[in-house]
This record gives C-alpha cells, sequence and structure tokens, in this order.
C-alpha cells in the first residue's frame, strides 16, 4: 500500500508503486486538507462575493459570463463533457494508470477545492485498474491537459470508455457491475479534474524512467561493441576525464571502466592508434545525454508534486487565486530536450553498428561466414538508420510553437502534450537501435574467440545467448530484433 501524502513523490517510489502493482490510500494528512478547502469553498460561495472563475464564471474566453448558483453542478458537467475532444491514437494503458496516480498525487495537497469522494474515486479507478480510455491528441498544453484529462474524467460521471478486465467498456456498464454510482460533480470540481498537467507529466514520468534504462543500456551494449570492435581501453582513463569534468561524462567512464574489469580482449596489443568518435567519444556523448536527462528528471519531479490547476483555492490566506499553474511550459522544453539527448543514444549506437560490420579489424563483412551467399546482418543496419532517421524528425521541437486559442484569451500556449508523445515514440525508437547494436555486437564479439570480455560482459552475452543464437547462416531476422527488444525489457539485462 502507498499512502497518497503531501511528501514528494519520488521517482524511485512510482517506480516501485509500478512495479510491484502497491495500492494506493490516501493518509490523513491528505482527507483532512481536501476536507477544510472543500468547505472553506462552500462558504466561500455561499457568501456570494464578487465572481470566481470557473466556479460561477463560464470558461477561457466566456469568463466574464456569471451562471447562477442552480445551475454550478450541471456547469462542471457540461465542462467535462464539452471537452472530452480527444482523438488519434489511445495513450498506452500504462500511461494512463500514471495520469490516476499524479491527478491523485495532485489533489491531495486541499487547494483544488474537490470533494473527497472525488479524489476516493480516482483512486478506486487506479486500484480496480479501471482505466478510462485517452487519446494522444487534444491538448495544447497550456490550459492543462483539457481534452485528456476530459476523457480521464468522463467515467466518474457514468460516460465514456474504459480498459477494464482486458476489454474495452462503457463506463456505465462498468459501474453497474460494480454496483457503483457516478459522481455528481459539484462547483469547481470539473475544472479541478480538467485543469492540470497530468498527460504531459505521466509521459514525462515514463520518459523518464525508460531513460535511465535506456542510458545504463547504452553504456554495457557499447562496451560490448567496443570489445568487438578491438578498441583502446585510453578513452576511458579516469584522468582524461577530470580535466574535463562534465558529471555524465565522468560516470559513463567509470561505468565502462567497471564494465571492462578483468577483460582479456581489452588488454591485447592494439594495431591502431584510434578508435572512431562512435567509441572514442562514447562518454561524451553518453554524458552528455545523462546530464540531459538529470535536468529534465528534476524538472518532473518538482512538477508531480505541484498544484497545476486553476484557480487555486488558499483557505489559510482566504484567496481564490487564478494564475496560471497549468501551462506547461516548463514541460515542453524539458521534453524536447529529452528526446534530443536520447535520439543521440541511437544515433551513435546505429555508427557503432555500422563499424561492426564494415568487415574492419579482422571481423568479416556483415559478420557472417561467406559474405555474398549471405547477407548476414546487412540489413538491421538499415532499419537502425531508419529508425535514427525518423528520430531526427521527432526531436523538431515542438515548445516553439504556439497557437491562439479561446478567443484570444489563451494566446500563448506550451504544445507540451505534442512534445511528450514524440519523445515517448523517441524513446522506444531508441530502444529498438540499442537492440540492434546488441544483435551485431554480441555476433562480432564471437568472431575474437577464444580470447574473452569480462565478467561481467560475458554474463550479458550467456544470458542474451539463451534467447537469440549466433547467427551461422542467413536466417529471418525480425523475430530476432523482437527477441533483443524484449531481453532489453526483461530484468535480465544489468550489470
Amino acid at each position: 500500500m502507498h499512502y497518497i501524502s503531501t511528501n514528494t513523490l519520488e521517482f524511485n517510489t512510482i517506480s516501485e508503486i509500478i512495479s510491484e502493482n502497491k495500492k494506493l490510500a490516501l493518509s490523513d494528512e491528505a482527507k483532512n486538507k481536501i476536507i477544510s478547502c472543500r468547505e472553506y469553498l462552500e462558504k466561500k460561495i455561499a457568501a456570494h462575493g464578487e465572481p470566481i472563475y470557473g466556479i460561477n464564471t463560464g470558461f477561457g474566453s466566456l469568463c466574464d459570463v456569471l451562471i447562477p448558483d442552480e445551475d454550478l453542478e450541471q456547469l462542471q458537467k457540461n465542462l467535462v463533457m464539452s471537452h472530452a475532444c480527444g482523438t488519434g491514437d489511445e495513450v498506452p494503458q500504462e500511461i494512463v494508470k500514471l495520469m490516476l496516480l499524479l491527478k491523485i498525487q495532485s489533489l491531495s495537497y486541499g487547494k483544488s477545492g474537490v470533494q473527497l469522494t472525488t479524489v476516493q474515486r480516482l483512486i478506486d479507478f487506479y486500484n480496480l485498474d479501471i482505466l478510462p480510455v485517452v487519446y494522444q491528441q487534444g491538448s495544447l498544453g497550456a490550459s492543462g491537459d483539457l481534452a485528456p484529462l476530459a476523457h480521464l474524467s468522463l467515467p466518474l460521471i457514468g460516460m465514456g470508455e474504459v480498459n477494464f478486465n482486458g476489454k474495452k467498456q462503457l463506463a456505465e456498464v462498468v459501474l453497474k457491475q460494480l454496483n457503483t454510482q457516478p459522481v455528481q460533480l459539484k462547483s469547481k470540481e470539473g475544472l479541478a479534474l480538467l485543469n492540470g498537467t497530468q498527460f504531459m507529466s505521466a509521459y514525462g514520468v515514463w520518459c523518464i524512467l525508460q531513460s535511465k534504462k535506456l542510458s545504463d543500456n547504452a553504456d554495457s551494449i557499447s562496451t560490448i561493441s567496443l570489445e568487438a570492435f578491438d578498441c583502446r581501453i585510453d578513452p576511458f582513463k579516469e584522468h582524461i576525464h577530470t580535466i574535463r569534468p562534465h558529471k555524465g561524462q565522468i560516470q559513463t567512464a567509470e561505468n565502462i571502466r567497471k564494465l571492462l574489469e578483468g577483460s582479456e580482449l581489452i588488454k591485447q596489443h592494439k594495431q591502431h592508434v584510434q578508435d572512431p568518435y562512435s567509441f572514442r567519444c562514447i562518454p561524451q556523448v553518453h554524458g552528455a545525454s545523462k546530464d540531459v536527462i538529470e535536468y529534465a528528471a528534476n524538472v518532473f519531479l518538482t512538477e508531480i508534486n505541484s498544484v497545476t490547476d486553476n484557480p487555486t483555492i488558499f483557505p489559510e490566506e482566504n484567496e481564490i487565486l487564478s494564475g496560471g499553474n497549468f501551462h506547461g511550459q516548463p514541460l515542453a522544453l524539458a521534453l524536447d530536450f529529452l528526446a534530443i539527448a536520447l535520439a543521440e543514444l541511437g544515433n551513435i549506437s546505429e555508427r557503432r553498428t555500422y563499424q561492426l560490420v564494415a568487415g574492419l579489424r579482422g571481423l568479416p563483412k556483415f559478420l557472417v561466414a561467406k559474405p555474398g551467399l549471405n547477407s548476414g546482418f546487412m540489413i538491421p543496419q538499415y532499419t537502425a538508420a531508419s529508425i535514427v532517421s525518423q528520430n531526427k524528425q521527432l526531436c523538431t521541437p515542438a515548445s516553439i510553437d504556439s497557437i491562439v486559442s479561446s478567443n484570444g484569451q489563451e494566446d500563448h500556449v506550451s504544445m507540451g502534450a505534442n512534445a511528450a508523445t514524440k519523445c515517448f515514440k523517441v524513446a522506444e525508437n531508441v530502444q529498438r537501435i540499442l537492440a540492434i547494436e546488441l544483435m551485431n555486437a554480441a555476433q562480432a564479439l564471437e568472431f575474437r574467440r577464444p580470447l574473452k570480455s569480462s565478467p561481467a560482459i560475458e554474463n550479458i552475452i550467456s544470458a542474451y545467448r539463451k534467447e537469440v543464437k549466433f547467427l551461422e547462416v542467413d536466417e529471418i531476422m525480425y523475430p530476432e530484433i523482437n527477441k533483443s527488444v524484449k531481453f532489453l525489457k526483461s530484468s535480465m539485462f544489468s550489470h
């Protein structure tokens, strides 16, 4: 069980919640804050004071339209229905579950004015794996993630669709099966649910967690490649990095030195004086990506522990403030930067694959006997190159764009949602590129026998060979690529 509280939600905690399939519950502190904020809001509305945006007014450019008290609940229901305008591909269910977690966390701070029952219903959805059907397209990433969060919220009021028990179903049907009534949204609640950055944030959290794994994988796979290509140890020695002490660069060189401990191959005499950049500059390139991953992680760590809806309620200060905490600019910039950093891990990986199949340094062309009769590993490099090219296109920044909306009231937007879905795709692509490099590196390493690499590398190869065999002659390659991708996703791949 994980108790939602006002304590900082860390990435390792999220990873544990996901991997251990922990259930969620509200801490007493969170319950009290939610209840106190709701009570304050109801008293404020009952006092019939000045118009309060989104509570007794319309939304966006309709903010000057006053809404009668008897229509306040209908206003919130109308908001959720009218904003559910998502389209395109469905958001992966693991991302939807993260959206639920992060929305619950944000509402737990007691600044949003929602009912306790509303937050509890979100927790029920999470714990029972009732995952709303959300679509990838529709958010400008500025008034929060309006369209995606509307789809996330529809099932609360018995509308929309959910994925439950392995199939897509109408939310209304699932609630009836569970003998559960839809939530009756009260004043401000629809706006609290829809205003927020949980779509961008969920994608960002997934990309950060994946990025850390990809960075580690890239170090390990590149080490196998440099052993297979008979590279020198010199570029990885500690003192060359202490005179250019970028944190990620130092860490990468250290990782590779540890991976090479006990290697026979790295110690043998080399005929060449230098190695190509794709090998020699691994610490500098991988390290730069590590530094960007750390930057992006800090941005998202702040975001997922923030209140991002609007207006925001401050009972202690007796204020309800309309601001712009839902604007996704910090996330959009970080996601664009992260996508570029990940793409570079794939870019340099493909270059190492290219070197391995080129017939250099005693390796056979395309890493197979009788090249010509056999094409060997010729075309997996084509595949990697194709994916690298797509990543370059996906890395065009979304955050530099803005389109006016809501009759000019929302005149600058972040496009962070597009940055998020692009970054997700880049991360998936990089995993495939690295899997192809691993196929080539493992194949090439066999031509260095009987010499052995380090125990760490040999353990990786031994585990890998249980899934992907050495290629003697031409065979259908795509199943081997898929097995390699699966291997990278597994717990077996570690150092």
